[in-house]
């Protein structure tokens, strides 16, 4: 199953991933343009309710992680059932995790909301969207580590074609729900809510179908609970886990911050953010299939050809991310004006994307070189870095610039580009020293 004997190029491994996160996007923002046929309000609501079931999905991340890392080095080192049960405990793991993350967010979402201290008049859509889509994460959970070890088994055009279902069936669930055709009732976010949930449902089951076809036996391991698994689970996924949450609470601490300037501001950072999730899509594609590759790799103590592939993958999301960023600059007023036609979000938002041409370049430091850390097993020091940059620097910058200073979203803007370019180029230096060459997970497992 090893990379070099299927000989599976980075081009291979990635386009497959680049579409199935362009629809998973294209899904969020599917939300959003339908919503601002219907309120610019509830689009802030949303946006808010998702920045923290993106906390949530973090939590879940840890162990999706720990999969496709774990997975790939077993794959790379022909050790096929040990594969397969790092697979079915990551399930269990996350499906427990997910049922209480999901009853937590049920009960308490109210006062989520309240601690995040948004506008009154947004609560309300807030409060249903968070109830009913959080309520449901579990499935979630579910979907993203049987996509993790279906993507770690090179069939990622697998997870593609459930994604490309899943965007399917939302996008007519929201359109009954918004529009309300064939007289169906007008249900706003409590319809995008639904829709939403019953697309994933149904995406669990078609995944679910596809993991026991393509994986045979991948239910009847011996060993449901492999002590050494776990511990290397946990090893990789808590620390990444703590990446992923330091930057999502420091997302939540710069929302609260832009909350102050308003609903409009509020409004303006979605709209913005979901257009710059389209030009970043391609650095996050490649940093996927880079660290599938690399852990194989590193499971087979390939270590120069790890270290020349990331090396190659960062300089191609760099300029792909540079392109796209001038690009979508370029027509920033016309794509704003499809989510909205108020003109003082329309020139701000444009702002903002003209600085991400700045931004995109740095994000590509950290999305490739710090997946390939990870799968290496080099995953404390990206924690340590990002907890310091990103708080010492993203949300100190954007209070100081955004709220004292008075530069408001431009201000926050600033601050991210200063967190992106400084993390990013720490990553790289520490991916040049090759230290990372000695923490391979699957090398020390054998060795004891």
């Amino acid at each position: 199953m090893s990379l070099d004997k299927k000989k599976l190029s980075l081009y291979a491994l990635t386009w497959p991933i680049f579409v199935e996160i362009f629809l998973h996007m294209l899904m969020g923002n599917a939300d959003t343009l339908m919503l601002s046929q219907y309120s610019d309000d509830s689009v802030a609501a949303v946006g808010v309710s998702n920045q923290v079931l993106s906390l949530i999905i973090v939590m879940f991340g840890f162990v999706a992680t720990g999969t496709s890392i774990l997975v790939s080095q077993n794959l790379g080192a022909d050790k096929i059932t040990s594969a397969r049960e790092v697979a079915v405990v990551s399930l269990i793991i996350n499906l427990a995790f997910g049922f209480l993350l999901s009853v937590l967010i049920f009960a308490f979402n109210g006062q989520i909301l309240s601690l995040m201290d948004i506008p009154q008049e947004l609560r309300g859509e807030a409060s249903t969207y968070l109830t009913i889509v959080g309520g449901f994460s579990f499935i979630q959970a579910l979907i993203m580590t049987a996509g993790a070890t279906l993507r770690s088994y090179e069939f990622t055009k697998d997870a593609m074609y459930i994604t490309i279902g899943m965007n399917i069936l939302n996008v007519i669930g929201n359109y009954l729900f918004i529009f309300g055709p064939f007289g169906i009732p007008v249900l706003g976010v409590e319809g995008v809510s639904i829709s939403t949930v019953v697309s994933r449902t149904i995406g669990l089951i078609a995944i679910s179908f596809v993991l026991v076809k393509r994986i045979p036996g991948i239910f009847s391991v011996n060993r449901l609970f492999p002590v050494q698994h776990i511990k290397d689970l946990l090893r990789i996924g808590i620390p990444s886990a703590g990446e992923h949450l330091s930057y999502n609470g420091s997302q939540m601490a710069i929302t609260y911050f832009i909350a102050i300037l308003g609903t409009e501001a509020l409004t303006t950072k979605v709209y913005a953010q979901n257009l710059m999730m389209f030009i970043f899509l391609f650095a996050l594609a490649i940093s996927q299939g880079t660290q599938i590759m690399i852990g194989h790799m590193i499971g087979r103590k390939d270590f120069q050809s790890a270290y020349e592939r990331c090396i190659k993958s960062l300089k191609t999301s760099i300029i792909i991310s540079l392109g796209m960023a001038v690009i979508f600059a370029l027509f920033s007023e016309p794509l704003l004006r499809i989510f909205t036609s108020n003109d003082d979000i329309i020139y701000l938002g444009s702002i903002l994307i003209w600085l991400t041409i700045i931004l995109e370049p740095g994000r590509s430091f950290n999305l490739v070189v710090i997946s390939s850390l990870r799968a290496a097993g080099d995953v404390k020091f990206p924690v340590y870095v990002g907890i310091l940059s990103m708080w010492g620097v993203s949300v100190f910058l954007s209070y100081l610039l955004g709220i004292v200073f008075g530069l408001g979203l431009i201000g926050v803007w600033i601050s991210f580009i200063a967190d992106e370019w400084l993390r990013g180029l720490i990553m790289l230096r520490r991916w040049r020293s090759k230290v990372w060459m000695d923490k391979g997970f699957i090398g020390k497992a054998s060795a004891k």
